[in-house]
């Protein structure tokens, strides 16, 4: 039976499809999921671990307003990290992950508190998730949550169409 990163990949690749990846509290975890698959080089361009706020800022090029206004731990900064990626990579998808693992809240926001950003053709998108669990375990079930997300769209991009998407060409 195929593990869900498995079937993402097979997927992508039955697309056509690319995927780069963005990410913060996950430090690394969803880019070695995805990497773990063999022949996932074929869909998997690459990635950037932005853990501090400059990284997001300065090489994913999430605005600062953003930072300011919103936060690092929020839908519009998940938002534009993966837009960031999507765009520095040149894919046809981009993930991006942010929140916090703990110990401690950040931003006064609870341990828990994640959002996985979704950038595609069909525009960009956060998804809020409310997790426990110790440190690991949050990072785990993001990285879960981040496959099944473009997994969804991979599957609802296809039922609207009929046929997968088609990369970017961003490249």
């Amino acid at each position: 039976m195929e593990s869900p990163a498995e079937a993402l990949v097979h997927a992508l690749r039955d697309a056509a499809a690319s995927v780069a990846t963005a990410e913060s509290l996950t430090g690394g975890r969803l880019a070695a999921r995805l990497t773990e698959v063999p022949g996932s080089s074929v869909v998997y361009a690459g990635g950037v671990v932005s853990y501090q706020t400059h990284i997001k800022v300065e090489v994913l090029g999430v605005p600062q307003r953003v930072v300011d206004d919103h936060g690092v731990v929020s839908a519009e900064c998940a938002q534009a990290m993966a837009d960031g990626a999507r765009r520095l990579l040149g894919t046809a998808y981009a993930l991006s992950t942010t929140g916090v693992a703990g110990p401690d809240r950040q931003e006064d926001q609870p341990v828990g508190t994640v959002y996985v950003g979704l950038a595609g053709p069909a525009g960009t998108r956060a998804v809020a998730l409310d997790l426990s669990g110790d440190r690991s375990a949050i990072q785990d079930a993001t990285v879960d949550a981040a496959i099944e997300t473009l997994a969804a769209e991979l599957a609802a991009a296809r039922s609207r169409t009929g046929q997968p998407p088609e990369d970017s060409g961003l490249g």
